[in-house]
């Protein structure tokens, strides 16, 4: 039998705490001020939550990523720890290899051993590329078979204009990155690994007698700054990706390429300002939360609950929310088994004549076909409709 669809308007207040219905008389929709323009040469602001992208500027053009690299390095490892392959407290010996790295270090000594969480700490606050040699040799027994697995993870995470060919970020021909992508790793690194994203706070970190601060000059200014990561080679200019929270308002923006460490924060600063004034986000609904309840056919049970695999986010300008309109579209005629997670229609929330987001209405629950008694009278009784 053809299925068919059929729309039904949503009250928001109805189904959750979430926007109310429009009210009559609401004032017309105001246009948000344009995004800043900066001199970067790359950039790119989006929501953490609903992933909407407020600001961009040759957001997929490769560029270098210099120590932007190591937060590929951290995801890599972080699975690691989490998979429970190596621990924090696991004692790495370092290497030759690892002590005779270039550019900014930690200053672990070759021969000696130390934890892991230290190398993290190195890599992170101090972006010691001896410290991340060493990390990528421990998890992957060298660094070029970790460089592989960063790899996996990047097509993995969606980063398709990427490609590493170290765990440092020193300059290669070969080695380079989007705004996009990393942006988007960074909204994954935060999302899988919550419990080590605490370390990209840390503003100060001491190893062998030796303390260096975090050159993330964001960490110091009282805008909700919680990390992430900085970079710059000659060549890659001063990069910085930054992450800010306030009033459970996450943004992610990456700068690329400015030309200084105060240009590259300030630069984000003003990218974070903007998304924070200017927009809000909302959880409409939260997952596995039943949206509707709908007739089912021959099946064991006569009702089926729909609903949302994920918590449903959306990002609009600030003053807009009471404005917001959701309408779920749904399989006229569903008939068992159904399984969970199946999809049987879709939500979508819309801001004036705009589509704000669109998720699958899915089975919350999996229904088995009934009796055949149950299956014979329904059958019946479709006939007839």
């Amino acid at each position: 039998m053809k299925i068919l669809l059929c729309t039904v308007l949503l009250v928001f207040s109805a189904l959750s705490a979430a926007a109310p219905a429009p009210l009559p008389g609401a004032p017309a929709l105001r246009p948000v001020p344009a995004a800043p323009i900066l001199p970067a040469r790359a950039y790119i602001l989006l929501d953490f939550h609903s992933g909407k992208v407020l600001a961009e500027q040759n957001a997929d053009e490769r560029m270098e990523p210099a120590s932007l690299t190591k937060l590929l390095t951290a995801y890599t490892v972080f699975q690691s720890l989490d998979s429970g392959k190596i621990k924090l407290s696991d004692q790495v010996t370092i290497s030759e290899k690892a002590w005779r790295s270039e550019g900014s270090r930690t200053f672990v000594q070759a021969g000696s051993k130390v934890s892991v969480e230290d190398l993290l700490k190195g890599m992170i606050v101090q972006s010691g590329n001896d410290a991340t040699i060493a990390l990528a040799e421990h998890t992957a027994g060298s660094e070029a078979t970790f460089v592989t697995l960063m790899n996996q993870n990047a097509q993995l995470l969606g980063m398709n204009s990427s490609h590493f060919t170290n765990s440092t970020g020193l300059p290669d021909p070969e080695l380079y990155i989007t705004a996009r992508d990393i942006a988007l790793l960074t909204h994954a690194l935060i999302r899988d690994f919550p419990q080590y994203y605490t370390y990209y706070a840390i503003k100060e970190f001491s190893y062998n007698n030796i303390r260096q601060y975090n050159r993330n000059m964001l960490l110091w200014r009282d805008i909700g700054a919680d990390g992430v990561k900085t970079g710059h080679t000659e060549s890659a200019g001063f990069c910085l990706v930054s992450s800010a929270l306030r009033d459970n308002m996450r943004l992610v923006a990456a700068v690329l390429g400015a030309k200084s460490e105060k240009e590259r924060a300030d630069q984000s600063q003003e990218l974070l300002n903007y998304g924070f004034r200017f927009f809000e986000t909302q959880r409409l609904y939260s997952a596995a939360q039943p949206l509707k309840t709908t007739r089912i056919w021959k099946g064991a049970s006569r009702e089926l609950k729909l609903g949302l695999s994920e918590d449903l986010y959306v990002t609009i300008p600030r003053g807009q929310y009471g404005q917001l309109k959701a309408a779920m579209e749904m399989d006229k005629i569903i008939i068992a088994p159904a399984a969970k997670d199946k999809k049987y229609g879709t939500v979508k929330i819309t801001l004036g004549d705009e589509a704000v987001a669109e998720r699958p209405l899915v089975a919350l629950q999996a229904v088995e076909q009934g009796g055949w008694w149950r299956r014979l009278v329904d059958s019946i009784r479709l006939w007839f409709a």
